[in-house]
């Protein structure tokens, strides 16, 4: 499995939402969410809080989190979100009824918070908001230091569905290396912790290309997992971006960096294949006999969803909004506070709006990049047009590189094995001209 010559280099940029936020600016007509949310469809919203809050940070981690919270700040936090969470529902009016068909918190660490603290925050999401917790998937994220018994009873009782943490290597000298203090030893506590609990799903996300790792090391970390037989499994490469503890530590990317990473995403693929996992996209692998989450398993990027917190972003079919954005830690907590004393939650601040062009391209490349790739008959009933006249020059391109899996035209568009690697090429050459221009010029902050 070779790339075509003039192969692009496979790892990027994560496309997990178009567009990305560092295109988004601030709206200067600050539209009223009642507005925002006008003729949309709300029988299967997504809703999801978001938690800005780490024990500590991870050298790879450009995430919108800050390190603790003193004094109250989460008492703060949460009474804001709180404050946002009725603002927000006020504003989607008693005309449509609406329902929630999926919910998350994510962060940061949601349970970063005390035990006492997510049960308030589950009663926000359905108090507030009207979301039946223990009636929709629900997915949460933890970390080994914080999945302690009493937070995992409160989610198990509120209905969590499916818990994800970051344990990224079980290997002690490599998680030293990514800047992510912790011991094989507290991992394997928190999940057994976890396994207790008894809520359905776990998912284990680990990273491989960390400075020193080796396939012997990887294969090391990928059976660690598998003895806890996670239903699912993501598979991340290292990233080093601007801003972060690796990114002022000199870190870089080079060839030979992107073979390691492209070689251990290959070993780890064939393994898991062969001890039953199926692949969902390049990044996740799923259990064949893991439960189902819903109508389409999780996923919190889809139009119709609800994003409370100030890391969080909605998405309208017209308008994706948020607040502010930022990676450094000093910005991040200004941005905090800022959000911690909004009273008035009823507009849209900062984001990006989407025109019938960006929506044609933010469902091909959101459906390319999934294993089971995109039925060209829905997109055909959707928009009215074929992707192939939308998409002609770029996936020409694809399929000239190989990318694309032949034996499923003319009914299908999907990624061919190479092409699932190379996702991390493959994605940003399906972003706009004006959203490329916009994120060029955004300046780190």
């Amino acid at each position: 499995m070779t790339g075509r010559p003039g192969t692009p280099r496979p790892y990027q940029s994560y496309v997990y939402a178009y567009p990305h936020k560092t295109a988004y600016r601030p709206l200067a007509d600050r539209p009223a969410l009642r507005d925002a949310w006008a003729g949309e469809p709300r029988d299967a919203l997504s809703l999801y809080l978001h938690i800005p809050f780490c024990e500590v940070r991870c050298g790879f981690c450009n995430l919108f989190t800050r390190i603790g919270a003193p004094g109250e700040l989460t008492t703060r936090y949460l009474d804001a979100l709180d404050r946002q969470a009725t603002a927000v529902r006020e504003a989607l009016g008693d005309g449509e009824p609406v329902r929630f068909a999926s919910a998350a918190f994510g962060g940061g660490t949601p349970t970063f918070l005390t035990a006492d603290e997510l049960d308030r925050l589950c009663d926000i999401a359905e108090k507030r908001m009207g979301a039946e917790l223990a009636a929709v998937p629900l997915s949460v994220e933890t970390s080994p230091a914080t999945a302690t018994a009493d937070r995992l009873a409160v989610l198990a009782a509120r209905g969590a569905t499916r818990l994800s943490i970051g344990v990224q290597s079980f290997v002690d000298a490599e998680a030293r290396a990514a800047v992510r203090p912790q011991r094989r030893a507290e991992v394997e506590s928190a999940l057994a912790r976890i396994r207790d609990a008894a809520i359905p799903v776990l998912n284990i996300d680990l990273i491989y290309g960390i400075d020193g790792q080796t396939p012997e090391s990887w294969r090391r970390s990928l059976d660690a997992a598998l003895v806890w037989r996670p239903e699912e499994l993501y598979l991340y490469p290292l990233y080093v971006r601007p801003l972060t503890g690796l990114g002022r530590l000199g870190a870089g990317s080079d060839e030979s960096w992107d073979a390691q990473r492209l070689g251990l995403y290959r070993q780890a693929r064939e393994l898991l294949l062969a001890r039953g996992y199926e692949q969902v996209s390049m990044r996740m692998f799923r259990r064949t006999d893991a439960p189902p989450q819903g109508p389409d398993d999780y996923a919190c990027q889809t139009d119709g969803m609800i994003g409370l917190g100030c890391g969080a972003r909605s998405y309208t079919s017209r308008l994706h909004y948020s607040f502010d954005f930022a990676v450094n830690m000093g910005e991040i907590r200004g941005i905090v506070d800022d959000y911690t004393a909004t009273e008035d939650f009823g507009r849209a601040e900062v984001g990006v709006r989407v025109d019938g062009g960006e929506a044609r391209r933010r469902h091909l490349l959101q459906s390319l990049l999934q294993a089971r790739g995109m039925e060209i008959s829905e997109y055909r009933e959707r928009f009215g047009t074929d992707p192939g006249d939308d998409f002609g020059a770029e996936l020409d391109r694809f399929a000239a590189l190989g990318w694309l899996d032949g034996s499923a035209a003319p009914r299908r568009l999907r990624l061919s094995e190479l092409g699932l690697a190379y996702s991390d090429a493959l994605g940003p050459e399906l972003f706009s001209p004006s959203v490329r221009s916009a994120m060029a010029a955004y300046e780190p902050r």
